[in-house]
């Protein structure tokens, strides 16, 4: 008869997890700062594309009239983010390493594990979808029959009777699904780009990880919404020094997390 494992058995097959305190998510941003600046050319760079992207994605939401989108595929950037951070885990480990990094490492990166990292990637698609789903299904029960244009979108929508409702829900459901992703994610992207592990393996590590340390883990996630929620409040332009500063972190966090391997 085959044996059911349990969470303790389960938690031992995977890559062992260290406890961490309040100070490290500190200590990671400060790790951060330090990669930041010891390769600022390739780090701007690299948030330089975010900024860019998100112009773009805005502009075309803007003209195609589809403009009321944009605050829920700016939360829902959040869903995404850590795989767009790849490059800069790569930077992180070259300084580590003591090895120049250079913008080709994404491309190396992701041919290193592709299938998994893929998959990851798939699977952050998904949340985000069912994050848009969501974010249009609380619109339509609070706001059935109005068609959003430039004139009555935010009268109606942060400043009518149904505003608080409204917000207390979309940002209550945002903040469930926006923690899973995290827990999912928070180490298990730079492990899947260090190591040659399988998607499953990263994924239950990470929430591993995340239950150990449940409490540092949520200052964790709060500062990641601190920082990239400032990037995107100055109309991106925070996002060329926010982004690369929360990737680099958070290559710091996963090596803090997770013991090396043997």
């Amino acid at each position: 008869m085959p044996q059911v494992m349990t969470q303790k058995d389960i938690a031992h097959a995977l890559p062992a997890v260290r406890e961490i305190t309040y100070d490290h998510p500190w200590r990671w941003l400060a790790a951060g700062w330090s990669d930041l600046r010891a390769n600022p050319g390739l780090s701007l760079g690299y948030g330089a594309v975010f900024v860019v992207v998100s112009y773009l994605i805005t502009y075309a939401l803007v003209t195609g009239e589809m403009f009321f989108l944009v605050p829920a595929l700016s939360a829902g950037f959040f869903l995404v983010a850590p795989l767009l951070g790849i490059g800069l885990y790569a930077a992180s480990r070259s300084h580590e390493l003591g090895v120049p990094a250079r913008f080709g490492q994404l491309a190396e990166a992701w041919r290193g594990n592709h299938i998994h990292l893929t998959a990851m990637g798939l699977a952050l698609m998904i949340m985000l979808l069912v994050w848009m789903m969501l974010a249009n299904l609380i619109f339509a029960l609070f706001f059935s029959g109005i068609v959003p244009t430039w004139e009555n979108f935010i009268p109606e929508v942060f400043l009518s009777g149904n505003s608080p409702l409204f917000l207390l829900a979309g940002i209550g459901g945002g903040a469930v699904i926006a923690f899973f992703v995290f827990a999912m994610s928070a180490v298990s992207v730079p492990m899947l780009m260090d190591r040659r592990v399988d998607v499953m393996t990263a994924i239950q590590t990470s929430l591993h990880a995340v239950r150990v340390n449940l409490l540092p883990m949520l200052l964790w996630a709060v500062l990641i919404v601190l920082f990239v929620g400032a990037g995107l409040a100055t109309f991106y332009l925070g996002l060329l020094v926010t982004m690369p500063l929360v990737g680099h972190a958070s290559w710091h966090a996963y090596r803090d997390l997770v013991e090396p391997e043997h």
